[in-house]
Order: C-alpha cells, then structure tokens, then sequence
C-alpha cells in the first residue's frame, strides 16, 4: 500500500471534515479571486471529492475497480 492509498484511506474516514476542509479551501480560492474563477475551483473541489470518494451529495462512493 502506497503513501496515497494511506492519505486516501485516512480522508475517508472523516468524510465530513474532508467535504468542510475542500469548501474551505475552495471559499478562500474564491474570495482571493474575486470569483473570477468560481466555475473552475468548483470543478476542482468536485475532482477532489471523486479522486477521494466523497460524494457531496452524501451518497455512498462506489469502491474503485481493482487495477
């Protein structure tokens, strides 16, 4: 198991504070921004929460095929 399956494993645990901590971030991005950049930094939160198996929607994630 590599470092990111670890971090990967870890996040989601804390579905929570992992959705709070990426609408944080994705706050701060807007307001430095002036919300020039809203529909992109929206974009990444929602990569974030899919690479991470985060459904924002509260839906449980589907697991990764093995590879």
């Amino acid at each position: 198991m590599g470092i990111f399956d670890k971090a990967k494993d870890a996040l989601s645990d804390h579905p929570e504070q992992v959705d709070k901590g990426v609408d944080k971030l994705g706050d701060l991005a807007d307001e430095k921004t002036g919300g020039k950049y809203a529909d992109k930094v929206d974009q990444g939160q929602d990569a974030v929460r899919d690479r991470l198996g985060n459904d924002p929607t509260g839906a449980p994630a589907t697991p990764e095929p093995p590879a």
